[in-house]
């Protein structure tokens, strides 16, 4: 079984730090690149931005494996100078505006220390605190000597920390996932050919999975992401019944989102594995949201794929919380698939 250890937890903080909004990858980017070319026979970026890697098999035709992990994150786009250190933005991926006001942010490449600012409450009507305030009405605050330029990206300022049991911090999403592929890697099985994306634009529309696969042409894929979860105590003090995921109760293994219905073939053998190899896990409940899988199915003439989750809560929000264990778990059940595959996986 992979532990997760001190050099991981390093790793992690500074995937989580970068700041990588969707369509300006490169601070994640160079982070992986670093991390894989000693491990990789094959290292290439390219044209959209994503990293494809591959690990070759010793064995004999052997089977094609795709994991994928998107590496950017929400944020924010400057649209305007206003001057006087007042910049327009637009958000970048789905966020909730109503986690906005007072916030800390960072932007553009120098890291620029900002906050969201909008109308103090003591200057707003009673008919306008009834009212979520819209990002058309925020600014980005740098201060006099902050300047960016139209185009410069932006994301929140919380920084990563390692509390107990639990990982806190933003970008999460999918930071974590992009962890447990550079692991993956670093512990790559013979008896497949292994090939990984860490793929860009996943908040915005699936589109560098999508290139990702039609450059592999995998047999198989799995989307490494992480999923909500849903798990707060109800808000009347009722049992929570309509959880989707719950920390602390392992990988997620899809059967169905918004956008892909999850090949059975492999959710069973997901199933089997952790069974067999006694690794705590548990179902994503359907409906909702979607990962880089959706675009991967729909590849070429077609990917069989299913999604496996990290948990995690407060989603595209200032700062997530998730456990170790679903980290580490998540971890070794994908590793403990990849050396269960074989060819009679896809032909069954």
């Amino acid at each position: 079984m992979l532990s997760i250890n001190k050099s991981q937890f390093n790793l992690l903080e500074k995937l989580c730090n970068a700041m990588s909004v969707s369509g300006d990858e490169g601070e994640v980017r160079r982070i992986v690149l670093e991390e894989v070319k000693p491990y990789a026979d094959e290292v290439k970026v390219d044209a959209l931005g994503s990293v494809l890697v591959r690990k070759n098999s010793t064995a004999k035709k052997p089977l094609r494996v795709l994991l994928d992990a998107h590496m950017d994150e929400v944020g924010f786009m400057i649209v305007h100078d206003d001057k006087d250190g007042f910049y327009e933005f637009k958000t970048v991926g789905g966020i909730d505006p109503r986690h906005l006001v007072g916030k800390q942010v960072i932007v553009g490449k120098d890291h620029l220390a900002g906050v969201i600012g909008a109308k103090p409450i003591h200057l707003t009507t009673s008919e306008e605190r009834q009212r979520s305030v819209g990002v058309d009405s925020m600014r980005i605050d740098l201060g006099p000597e902050g300047k960016a330029k139209v185009g410069d990206r932006a994301t929140f300022a919380a920084k990563f920390k390692h509390i107990g049991p639990s990982i806190m911090s933003k970008a999460i999403d999918n930071r974590i996932g992009v962890a447990i592929l550079i692991e993956l890697l670093k512990n790559a099985p013979k008896n497949i050919e292994l090939c990984l994306s860490f793929s860009v634009q996943e908040e915005i529309g699936l589109r560098g999975a999508k290139v990702a696969a039609h450059y592999f042409e995998p047999d198989l894929a799995i989307a490494i992401d992480a999923t909500p979860a849903r798990d707060l105590p109800d808000y009347n003090g009722e049992e929570n019944i309509s959880y989707n995921t719950k920390l602390g109760f392992g990988p997620a293994i899809y059967v169905a989102n918004s956008s892909t219905i999850d090949d059975p073939r492999l959710v069973r053998f997901l199933e089997e594995t952790a069974i067999d190899e006694n690794i705590q896990y548990q179902f994503r409940q359907p409906g909702g949201g979607g990962t880089d899988a959706g675009a991967i199915q729909k590849s070429r003439a077609g990917i069989p794929v299913v999604s496996v989750s990290v948990p995690h809560r407060y989603t595209h929000s200032p700062i997530s919380v998730s456990r170790v264990d679903d980290w580490k778990n998540t971890l070794n059940l994908i590793n403990a698939a990849m050396k269960k595959m074989t060819r009679e996986l896809v032909d069954r």
